[in-house]
């Protein structure tokens, strides 16, 4: 199978492991305002890649974090007033209704930030210890000087771009513990009535990329064969997992392919949480099917953004309904049809770079 990995900026030979299961991580979302049609893509994406993996024989070890331990979910949670804890809760029960209506495959592991703090501090002790890490009023911050190549992933066009965007999703340039702009928090004191966990540098809590550089190398292990997410966190999110594992684990590369995928446009917007113009899934199966839905969402190559319109789900649900009179239908006196031509054609499209559209 050829799969395009967004480090190297093409396609590359991903070798399905005989002797092991391949493992794949898939950053999960941040409980709030879940599920939305962008979510369900996303896990739609990875989904159809284990489903392929496995008719090729191979097997999946997969793990999807929850991220919440995050400044969007208490914002939300003290906007309703409602601990956040509890908010996480309600809104992960939703979304993992979602994607058993959507028969999305579940993850092996299904690891909740808040639950694995303890797996967090060791890392970040060690970062600090080796030089890549500082400490300041109780906050830690990864020196993103250590690490040259950090950010090409996102091939932007330098130092100023990578903080501009960094800027747009949570980095904070005007931290004055911080020596550079674009150094990132490993750990903060927090804002007050945040919840903290206790650390060897005061009560605080994680920051965001430590997560899953915790969570991830618990469960996957050093080395992963897929790391994906939406391509939203091609910058920062990803680029500071890698510089911030690879140091502590002293292996290379940390991820063998990242996998992205494009976001959802509703009405030639970004469907997005701050905007607020979100299709929820929850209310998308009350007038199309999952089978519909699923069949829309990958009529799109999988690494492009993708308008969503309701006219075009109405039409996928009129092909699906097709089908499945076809596949009901009792057969006719004629010569059996071989389908062994379209079924390689099938599985081709598939082994190149998920080619759901052909």
């Amino acid at each position: 199978m050829r799969l395009f990995d967004t480090l190297r900026g093409q396609k590359a030979e991903l070798e399905i492991p005989r002797d092991r299961a391949l493992t794949l991580y898939v950053c999960g979302v941040t409980p709030y305002d879940t599920t939305h049609i962008g979510h369900a893509h996303t896990f739609l994406i990875f989904d159809l890649l284990i489903r392929y993996i496995r008719s090729q024989g191979g097997q999946v070890r997969y793990c999807q974090n929850v991220t919440d331990v995050d400044d969007p979910l208490f914002e939300r949670a003290n906007r309703d007033g409602v601990a956040w804890n509890e908010l996480a809760e309600r809104e992960v029960a939703q979304f993992r209704q979602d994607c058993r209506a959507l028969n999305l495959i579940p993850p092996d592991y299904f690891p909740k930030a808040s639950e694995e703090i303890g797996t967090m501090i060791p890392i970040i002790e060690r970062l600090v210890e080796i030089g890549h890490a500082y400490v300041r009023n109780g906050n830690v911050y990864y020196d993103v000087s250590k690490e040259p190549a950090y950010g090409e992933m996102a091939r932007l066009g330098g130092y100023e771009e990578l903080l501009a965007v960094a800027n747009e999703r949570g980095n904070n340039p005007d931290d004055p513990n911080k020596d550079d702009p674009l150094d990132f928090v490993l750990w903060q004191t927090g804002n007050p009535g945040d919840p903290t966990w206790p650390s060897p540098w005061g009560p605080g809590r994680p920051g965001w990329h430590i997560e899953c550089t915790a969570m991830s190398t618990r469960y996957l292990g050093p080395q992963i064969d897929i790391h994906g997410g939406g391509r939203d966190l091609i910058f920062p999110h990803h680029p500071s997992e890698i510089v911030q594992t690879e140091p502590v684990t002293g292996k290379r590369p940390f991820v063998r392919f990242w996998v992205h995928g494009g976001l959802a446009w509703l009405d030639g917007q970004k469907m997005s949480k701050s905007l607020g113009n979100m299709v929820f899934i929850k209310d998308a199966l009350k007038q199309h099917s999952a089978d519909a839905i699923r069949w829309y969402l990958l009529s799109f190559p999988y690494r492009e953004d993708f308008e969503y319109v309701t006219a075009d789900v109405v039409a996928t649900e009129e092909k699906v309904e097709r089908l499945k009179a076809a596949l009901a239908a009792s057969g006719g006196s004629g010569r059996p049809l071989d389908g062994s031509e379209a079924r390689a054609a099938f599985f081709a499209a598939l082994a190149d770079d998920l080619d759901s559209p052909t």
